[in-house]
């Protein structure tokens, strides 16, 4: 397939590396916020919908996020 990493098809590769702190914070922020028991470390013991509704919400927020700043907010 054209645009995928050959050496690798690991999805947590970031496009930044250099974001991966501050996106730990933040998916460790929004876990906190909407009650899923994140941990450092191994967290096979989430269902997939605590671990998607994390997701879900770290979307909706960049989502917000940049609809402000494309506002002039």
């Amino acid at each position: 397939m054209s645009g995928t990493n050959n050496s690798s098809s690991n999805t947590s590769q970031m496009a930044v590396p250099q974001a991966k702190e501050a996106m730990n914070r933040f998916k460790q922020e929004v876990a906190s916020e909407i009650g899923v028991p994140l941990k450092e470390g191994y967290n096979g013991d989430l269902t997939s919908a605590q671990a998607g509704s994390i997701g879900g919400e770290m979307v909706k927020k960049m989502i917000m996020k940049q609809e402000e700043q494309m506002s002039g907010k």
